[in-house]
């Protein structure tokens, strides 16, 4: 396993807005990249999610830690997706950053 892939995005939404953003768009994101990208186990206790993946064949685990300013993904990656990490820590952080804008 290679070094956990970490994103932290801050908001200013509050806790509450912030996890209902994250949940429907989990949700949206499985029917969306189905073809890519399958969420094995969902578990929410309190504000943290922890979950497994599977993406191009291999399996991912991680937590997200949703704060009253802030959100924190930490991911470990197989090696062969850990190669793609830096591009999938930008568009994660880009695509978080738009769910959870104020609006």
């Amino acid at each position: 396993m290679s070094e956990p892939l970490v994103v932290t995005i801050p908001h200013r939404l509050g806790k509450d807005e912030a996890l209902r953003r994250i949940k429907a768009g989990l949700s949206r994101a499985e029917t969306e990249f189905a073809w890519l990208l399958a969420l094995e186990e969902e578990v929410w206790t309190g504000d943290r999610l922890t979950f497994r993946a599977a993406a191009l064949g291999q399996r991912a685990s991680g937590i997200v830690d949703v704060y009253e300013s802030g959100v924190r993904l930490e991911v470990t990656l197989p090696w062969l997706l850990a190669r793609f990490s830096q591009a999938a820590q930008r568009v994660i952080g880009q695509k978080g950053q738009l769910m959870l804008e104020k609006k």
